[in-house]
């Protein structure tokens, strides 16, 4: 595992390409990204943005999910994986915020982990994207990108996550997260990595790379 300074000088590198990184999925507010969030496990942004957005043009507070109801909110998202199970999960997250929360998506980790369907992947995206905070949700680019850069050998999602959070200061850990995943989404991608076009290949001694 590289060594702290050498993590932060690749962080500047990914600093300087995009100082301001976005998280791709579309949404009105925080319970619109937390419901996306939700319906993106094992689908692509792109494929979530498709199906909700005429969703949230009716939908974007829970006792609106709960108006809507479970039958239409499946004719929405049944382009996405896994949908029926996703249409439960927010149905039932939605029910816990209304009694809860008073229909409040919480800045509470904790809290947000006892939402049905949220778990901490889930819970880093909101805690990052809404409420400004320095987690790192560990996907599988993140996962990948962690290992072939070497700024982690951990062997779970959640060891990476405590091996860069415990190097990063917070302005990072809060960028680093889009930095990783943007860069495992178009640069260096699982079985094709752009190595030619890479702008951080000089830090990258991966047994893999094509340069």
């Amino acid at each position: 595992m590289r060594t702290k300074a050498q993590i932060l000088e690749i962080m500047r590198a990914f600093e300087s390409l995009d100082p301001n990184p976005k998280c791709e999925l579309e949404y009105k507010n925080a319970y619109t990204l937390l419901v996306a969030v939700v319906l993106s496990a094992q689908s692509t942004d792109k494929g979530v943005n498709k199906a909700t957005k005429p969703l949230f043009e009716i939908v974007d507070t829970p006792q609106k999910m709960l108006d809507l109801g479970i039958d239409k909110l499946k004719s929405y998202i049944k382009t996405i994986g896994l949908y029926n199970n996703k249409a439960k999960n927010i149905m039932l997250l939605s029910e816990e915020l209304v009694e809860k929360y008073e229909g409040e998506v919480p800045d509470s980790r904790e809290k947000l982990e006892s939402l049905a369907g949220v778990g901490r992947k889930t819970a880093n995206v909101v805690l990052n994207v809404w409420f400004n905070q320095p987690t790192l949700a560990v996907d599988t680019h993140v996962f990948r990108i962690a290992h072939r850069l070497d700024l982690s050998q951990g062997k779970t999602p959640r060891e990476v996550e405590d091996d860069l959070i415990k190097v990063l200061p917070p302005q990072y850990a809060k960028n680093a997260n889009h930095w990783l995943v943007l860069f495992g989404r178009y640069t260096c991608k699982a079985v094709k990595p752009d190595c030619p076009n890479c702008p951080i290949a000089k830090y990258c001694t991966s047994k893999d790379k094509k340069i």
